[in-house]
């Protein structure tokens, strides 16, 4: 792993992202290397000849000098990178950026695949309605060990059930789902005690990783390759509408909220998780909304 310091002159920045307002990322570049990662394509931006997924550089930025400016708004934390990769142990900028955004009001949003967030707990309680997120797509540890360098699924559950049970707005964000593979309602079974919003994202398969996942595919389930052929090689949305029926369906049996938007985003903590769908085809959404 190549780590480098560097300096920026800002780590908070103006967001295009409907669920937030700003983004901040404290690291270029993210250890867990998932194979699927979108932010891959951040690399071209980076000057590293390293493969994404074996360069950390790590921010170091002027101290915020007016932090009260982002009362009420939502920041994101990370958007391009895991902000409790393995190298916060050591460099500590998610903490320090909590640290100076503390007592500002400002909303946090909070992605990882880490349990090293227990570390900020407290720090993050005393933001008002704070959310945090685990990227959860399968509870088998060889399929996960395959795809990402994360810490296992069972450390994952026992942070998000941590942070549930101390009442901070919690979400297992099964993402990205493998068709044939990621079992979505034995994870929503093992994730509705532990969290108050459950997220569901498709696989959406572009840039250089469609090739690497394919040819994944090929060679550990051979047998979905018609499958993974018709989805993504010839545009077929089928396998999701199906399944967003068959959710559907399942959601209700369990007394769960089902949605197609993001109205739940906002909304404070609640013990009973609401399943929101974010599949990203559009014909599923109107499909789903017609149904309700």
């Amino acid at each position: 792993m190549i780590i480098k310091e560097i300096k920026v002159k800002e780590v908070i920045t103006k967001s295009n992202l409907p669920v937030c307002d700003y983004s901040a990322n404290a690291y270029v570049g993210c250890e867990h290397a998932c194979k699927y990662c979108y932010a891959s394509f951040m690399k071209r931006f980076t000057n590293h000849e390293e493969n994404w997924g074996q360069f950390i550089d790590v921010k170091y930025w002027d101290k915020i000098k007016n932090p009260e400016k982002y009362h009420g708004k939502e920041i994101f934390i990370s958007s391009v990178t895991d902000p409790y990769q393995p190298c916060e142990e050591k460099y500590k900028r998610t903490q320090a950026l909590l640290e100076e955004l503390k007592n500002s009001g400002a909303k946090l949003s909070i992605a990882t695949k880490s349990d090293l967030i227990l570390r900020d707990l407290e720090l993050i309680k005393s933001f008002p309605n704070a959310r945090v997120s685990w990227s959860i797509n399968t509870l088998d540890e060889n399929f996960k060990n395959d795809m990402d360098k994360g810490v296992s699924i069972e450390r994952r559950f026992n942070a998000m059930k941590i942070f549930h049970d101390n009442e901070i707005r919690t979400t297992c964000f099964i993402s990205p789902i493998f068709p044939g593979i990621t079992d979505v309602k034995a994870i929503i079974e093992k994730a509705k005690d532990k969290c108050n919003l459950i997220w569901l994202e498709n696989l959406n398969l572009r840039g250089t990783f469609k090739y690497a996942i394919l040819n994944y595919i090929k060679q550990k389930h051979p047998h979905l390759v018609s499958l993974y052929d018709e989805i993504y090689n010839k545009g077929s949305n089928l396998y999701w509408e199906n399944l967003d029926k068959e959710l559907q369906s399942f959601a209700k049996k369990q007394g769960l909220e089902y949605k197609t938007n993001d109205d739940s985003f906002a909304k404070p903590f609640e013990a009973k998780p609401v399943i929101v769908n974010y599949f990203y085809h559009s014909k599923i959404k109107k499909s789903a909304q017609k149904n309700h």
